[in-house]
């Protein structure tokens, strides 16, 4: 067993409900379909929701994500990863600083910026190479907010939301933050207290606000 196959803190595969909850969805007799079918499960089936108390460890748990029906970027890409692992599949996450230029006005208030540090996705290796893939926006968010949702083959890079329905600029890439076999949750939680002092001192009481 690698350190990408292990079970660990956050990205938790051993978790019950996460093995579960890959083998439900781990459809297809190759690495690459189960990988697309578990991306496409993660990405809808859990919903997006970036007002979370994140001072609170268990948001960025797979298996929490999973308990919860709802999860940020970060907290989604640790439970593709862990379902990956439950399959088979050697996964890792990785992290990037990006702009988004479609940012609701409430969410840039609350969080003082439309920055997004600490974006997270997850690292597939999948065929012998690693490819990555951002389960974070479902699908029925895309179409509330009329954003292309990101598609995965299995084959190529799945991070960009370049542009939305109206070709209007979505998302870019400033900063690569690498990538761990586990999530640096200390480390995250560092630079958001300091990134975004607002949203981070809120702690449980962000969950009054909505997002989409």
């Amino acid at each position: 067993m690698t350190e990408f196959l292990s079970s660990a803190r956050y990205i938790d595969n051993s978790d019950p409900a996460v093995q579960a909850f890959s083998e439900r969805n781990a459809s297809g007799r190759s690495d690459r379909e189960r990988a697309i079918a578990l991306y496409y499960a993660v990405r809808d089936q859990i919903r997006y929701n970036p007002f979370l108390d994140f001072s609170d460890a268990e948001v960025f748990r797979a298996s929490a994500v999973l308990k919860a029906g709802e999860g940020f970027c970060v907290g989604k890409a640790s439970l593709l990863a862990a379902c990956a692992r439950a399959a088979g599949i050697e996964a890792r996450v990785g992290f990037a600083d990006v702009k988004n230029h479609l940012t609701t006005p409430r969410l840039a208030e609350t969080m003082g910026s439309d920055l997004f540090i600490y974006h997270g996705y997850t690292d597939l290796r999948i065929d012998g190479k690693w490819v990555k893939a951002t389960p974070a926006f479902n699908l029925a968010l895309c179409t509330r907010f009329r954003v292309k949702p990101l598609e995965f083959d299995g084959r190529s890079d799945s991070i960009f939301h370049p542009f939305d329905e109206d070709d209007r600029r979505h998302m870019e890439y400033l900063r690569d933050r690498g990538v761990y076999a586990d999530v640096p949750v200390d480390e995250i939680q560092r630079a958001f207290r300091e990134a975004y002092p607002r949203l981070y001192s809120m702690g449980a009481d962000v969950a009054k606000e909505t997002f989409g």
